[in-house]
């Protein structure tokens, strides 16, 4: 026991001096690795490898004089989703709720992350009686709608790379053929909203559309999920009409002004 507490220490520590180099760089600028030592108290030595450890997570970077470092890319990178989470919560949650309220199910707000879709946000409507807390649930891009929106939005890059290995089947109906794949996320983009009957889970359905910020890019994606016998094939026009035009709100929020020429693509 003595000796995990001990490693649990050390690694504590590691990451408590990691983070102090990145302060130190927020405040100085840019330092050498003897400078760093010097400020963290430790042997040069540590902090070589603290610093070649944050280089590898491109965390920092090498200054054009070698041997300085500073903030490098990844710390954008986080800022950047951080700030983007906070924004689409923030602005998603009045017509979200509003959304929640008109159909009677639950409302979950969703952003890329890598290889899956990051549930952030979700407001249960009033059908949806003791519904599971999705947020800060990971899901396959696949199999979801909220999955396929952000899919069928990504580079490309990002679809080769999730076709490259198997598509997992969650259930027999989970579209597993890369081909099929892509010819679903074509008309995703050519409708403007996603759907996903019983392919994440027997008796769930949902139905998705993108939200865009001021670029026209899409930053995320608003879903209504419910029981599949409460959302049949015949109600889901409806409630992608439904769903869109709560996205387009959130979009229209976070500086978009896309929505006529959405309307004219999905005519």
């Amino acid at each position: 026991m003595s000796n995990e507490l001990e490693r649990d220490g050390a690694a504590v520590q590691s990451v408590d001096r990691a983070l102090s180099v990145l302060r130190l760089l927020a405040r100085h600028g840019d330092l050498g690795v003897s400078e760093i030592a010097a400020e963290l108290g430790v042997h040069r030595s540590t902090a070589f490898r603290l610093v070649m450890t944050l280089e590898l997570h491109e965390l920092v970077e090498q200054t054009a004089d070698r041997g300085k470092y500073r903030l490098g890319v990844g710390i954008v990178r986080l800022a950047g989703a951080a700030t983007v989470r906070l924004d689409v919560v923030r602005e998603s949650r009045a017509s979200g709720e509003r959304l929640a309220a008109a159909v009677g199910e639950t409302v979950n707000v969703a952003i890329l992350d890598r290889d899956e879709a990051l549930y952030v946000d979700q407001m249960a409507g009033p059908s949806a009686l003791q519904a599971y807390n999705w947020a800060g649930r990971r899901v396959a891009l696949h199999a979801t709608s909220n999955g396929k929106v952000l899919l069928a939005h990504a580079p490309e890059e990002r679809f080769e790379q999730l076709a490259a290995g198997p598509l997992r089947p969650f259930t027999d109906l989970t579209v597993t053929d890369a081909g099929l794949l892509r010819e679903e996320l074509d008309a995703v983009r050519r409708r403007g909203y996603a759907t996903a009957a019983d392919e994440l889970e027997i008796g769930l359905t949902a139905v998705a559309a993108p939200i865009f910020n001021v670029e026209g890019a899409v930053v995320a994606s608003m879903s209504v999920s419910g029981p599949t016998f409460r959302l049949p094939s015949e109600r889901l026009p409806k409630v992608a009409e439904q769903v869109m035009a709560a996205a387009d709100e959130v979009s229209s929020r976070l500086g978009w002004h896309g929505n006529e020429d959405r309307k004219a693509l999905t005519a």
